[in-house]
C-alpha cells in the first residue's frame, strides 16, 4: 500500500510531497510551440480556444502518479514539487509525445475514406484519426503521428489537491475515465457503484468498466468493486406527454400508409 509522507517545516506547517501511488488532483492548459493550445482543464479557456469538449468534464483531473497516466515529462516535474505548486514545465518531444515517425506517413486511395479530404482536415481511417497533409489525383498522403509529435510542449498546471479518503480516490478515478463524477458508496473495503442508466447505451461504459474496477482494486485499499444498476418504473416508464405523442405520430403514420380514396375501377367489358 501508499502513504503520503508529509514533510513538517514549521510548527504548524505540513507541506504534502509527491510519492509513487499518490492520488492526486492537478489543473492544466498543454500549449505546442507556436502557442497553440491542444488540452486544458479550464472550460472558458478550452471554449476560447476552441478546444471545448461538450462530453469532456473540466475543473480538473485526477491522476494517480508513476502509473503512466501522463506524458513522463510532466510526471517527473510534478514530483519534484508539492501539494499548492503552480508553475510552467516544456518538455522535449522524447518525455512528451515522441518523435514523428515517417512510417506513419500513408497514401490512401480516396474511395477508402468516408469523406472528401481537403489538406489540413483531420479525418478518421479504421479508428485512427489522422491529418490530410496532401491531395494527389485520386489518393491521399495521411499522417497518423500525435499532432503533437515531435515537438516541445510547455504546461502551466497547479497541484491542486492531495486524495486520500477511500471514496475520493474512487470517485476521482470514475470521473477519469467517463467524465463524470459517479454515484459511489464505500462499506469498508467494499465499493458499490450506482451506475446511471444511461451508460447502458454507451459502448465506452461497456469498454471501460472492467478497466475502472481493475485500477480502483490495483490502486486503492478496496477489495471489491460492485456495479448496481436500479431500474423503479418512473425511471424506466417514458414520459407520459412523449409517449401520448410518439403514439399519435405512430397513427399518423398508419393513416398516411393506408390508399387514398379514389374512383372505383371499372370491370372489365363495363362501360
Amino acid at each position: 500500500m501508499f502513504f503520503t509522507n508529509p514533510v513538517i517545516l514549521d510548527p504548524g506547517v505540513i507541506i504534502m510531497t509527491i510519492n509513487e501511488g499518490d492520488f492526486i488532483k492537478i489543473s492544466y492548459t498543454g500549449k505546442l510551440e507556436d502557442g497553440t493550445i491542444f488540452d486544458t482543464t479550464n472550460e472558458e479557456v478550452a471554449k476560447v480556444h476552441n478546444v471545448y469538449n461538450s462530453n469532456g468534464r473540466y475543473g480538473g483531473d485526477v491522476i494517480i502518479i508513476g502509473v503512466n497516466q501522463m506524458i513522463t515529462g510532466l510526471e517527473e516535474d510534478i514530483k519534484e514539487h508539492e501539494v499548492g505548486y503552480k508553475g510552467t514545465v516544456t518538455i522535449p518531444p522524447e518525455k512528451a509525445f515522441g518523435d514523428r515517425d515517417p512510417k506513419l506517413l500513408r497514401d490512401l486511395p480516396l474511395r477508402r475514406l468516408e469523406q472528401k479530404p481537403q489538406v489540413g482536415m483531420m479525418v478518421q481511417f479504421e479508428g485512427k484519426q489522422a491529418k490530410v497533409l496532401k491531395v494527389m489525383g485520386r489518393h491521399a498522403r495521411l499522417d497518423f503521428n500525435s499532432p503533437m509529435a515531435g515537438q516541445m510542449i510547455t504546461y502551466d498546471y497547479k497541484i491542486e489537491a492531495m486524495l486520500e479518503e477511500l471514496k475520493e480516490k474512487a470517485v476521482g478515478l470514475s470521473a477519469l475515465y467517463m467524465a463524470q463524477e459517479m454515484d459511489i458508496e464505500i462499506d469498508g473495503t467494499v465499493a458499490k457503484v450506482n451506475v446511471p442508466l444511461e451508460f447502458n447505451y454507451s459502448q465506452h461504459w461497456l469498454n471501460t468498466k472492467a478497466q475502472l474496477a481493475l485500477d480502483m482494486l490495483k490502486y486503492t485499499e478496496l477489495t471489491e468493486v460492485l456495479y448496481v444498476e436500479t431500474y423503479t418504473e418512473e425511471l424506466i416508464k417514458p414520459d407520459s406527454e412523449e409517449q401520448e405523442q410518439s403514439e399519435a405520430e405512430e397513427s399518423d403514420e398508419s393513416e398516411s400508409d393506408e390508399p387514398e380514396d379514389s374512383e372505383e375501377l371499372e370491370e372489365p367489358g363495363e362501360e
